[in-house]
């Protein structure tokens, strides 16, 4: 079975150049695309090769399209932003591929009799879910996963296998979570008492919005006192840690690796590469872009694309800027006094004049 381009333009808008009862039945690269398939040109760089695709279909921009002219013979998709259109297609064809899921719970999970589950929900093989937690409709629970007491699952939000969901903690609709992550373990609080750590009852929640992304091996702690907050649309990768009492502005990005101090709080629509260290307490506005790699270690109040790491180079070399770096408070100090000297001459010789 296939899609025709015409039902494909009607639900994702663009403009449609070529005959439209064309169907395609995947969505492939330009250079493994095949008669069958749609494919998408995103970077001017693979004008040429989209020109002798073999795709039935090309999704790309007025410019584009203009550039490689009459060179490629297929039909043709036209779009402001064709890489977020050729996700959108992808999604459409992951539908149609994807195994139904019968709803019921499976015989082998663990379901409070005091838990709310929603007749259209999806439970796999030894979930265990206990008193108090609202599993919404649609919601799939994959084999292995933990829901807390109270906790909240909302409408078509699919956990993957072995995913743990902590007391009083929710997430919205439409989420993805992906094995192994962890939501509302403690956060790390401890007070120091001569020597000795006390450790300080985490009694917050963790609250996640609508439509947001969470990748493997994820882990999102409770708050100690307050909730941590992860705003709708955010999308996480994999291994990212989020400290206590943290905020996550809607349709934030942030790449694998990542780590997030305590009370840290990041804006909206802000892109943070992998890898990247976060203080606590400390703020990100909306729309800064943080590059792999950077200490974030002040708040940053203007948007803005921001780095903080050597660039790569041999180690002995290394080595040599360190000792610089290193010491560059006594280089000031001395050229401090160079210029108090300089100045003091400058001034005698026009005394002299």
């Amino acid at each position: 079975m296939g899609t025709r381009l015409e039902e494909l333009v009607e639900r994702l808008g663009g403009q449609l150049i070529g005959d439209g009862k064309i169907a395609v039945s995947g969505i492939a690269p330009l250079s493994d695309a095949q008669a069958a398939h749609i494919t998408f040109l995103s970077n001017p760089k693979f004008r040429s090769q989209a020109a002798q695709t073999e795709a039935a279909a090309l999704i790309l921009s007025s410019a584009d399209s203009e550039a490689i002219g009459a060179t490629y013979h297929g039909a043709r998709i036209l779009t402001t932003n064709p890489y977020a259109y050729f996700a959108r297609a992808a999604q459409l064809f992951a539908e149609q591929t994807a195994l139904p899921a019968t709803p019921g719970i499976h015989p082998t999970a663990c379901v409070d009799p005091a838990a709310s589950i929603a007749a259209t929900a999806v439970i796999g093989p030894q979930v265990v879910i206990e008193a108090g937690a609202m599993i919404a409709d649609r919601a799939r629970i994959d084999a292995g996963s933990f829901i807390g007491r109270d906790a909240r699952i909302g409408a078509d939000t699919h956990f993957y296998a072995h995913v743990v969901c902590h007391a009083d903690c929710e997430i919205g609709a439409r989420g993805i979570v992906h094995s192994g992550t962890v939501i509302g373990a403690d956060g790390f609080g401890f007070a120091n008492d001569n020597g000795v750590w006390v450790k300080i009852p985490q009694t917050g929640r963790v609250v996640i919005g609508d439509d947001v992304e969470i990748g493997a091996n994820t882990t999102i702690d409770r708050g100690a006192m307050t909730d941590t907050v992860i705003g709708n649309g955010v999308k996480l990768d994999n291994q990212i840690q989020i400290a206590h009492n943290c905020q996550i502005g809607d349709h934030t990005l942030i790449s694998g690796c990542t780590g997030i101090a305590g009370s840290a709080i990041i804006g909206k629509h802000c892109t943070i590469g992998g890898a990247a260290m976060i203080h606590g307490h400390i703020s990100i506005v909306d729309h800064a872009v943080i590059s792999a790699g950077t200490l974030v270690s002040r708040s940053i109040s203007e948007p803005g694309f921001y780095t903080g790491f050597y660039p790569l180079s041999k180690n002995a070399d290394w080595e040599k800027s360190a000792v610089i770096v290193r010491n560059l408070p006594a280089m000031r100090e001395k050229i401090r006094e160079l210029e108090k000297t300089i100045k003091s001459l400058v001034e005698h010789n026009e005394d002299k004049k």
